[in-house]
């Protein structure tokens, strides 16, 4: 789970995070986090996309 939260927090951060989460329970709601905001935002650059076009 350690490096699990590691390559998806240094994937799809801008920046260094700053509090390392202790339980494997936290870095798993971290990573759903992350995934899930890093969807979001794709799905609107998509959407803005489709709509300039």
């Amino acid at each position: 789970m350690d490096c699990l939260y590691a390559c998806v927090t240094n994937s799809t951060a801008f920046s260094p995070t700053d509090p390392m989460p202790l339980s494997s329970r936290a870095k798993l709601l971290m990573t759903v986090e992350s995934v899930s905001g890093l969807l979001t935002s794709l799905l609107v650059i998509a959407r803005a996309g489709s709509v300039l076009r």
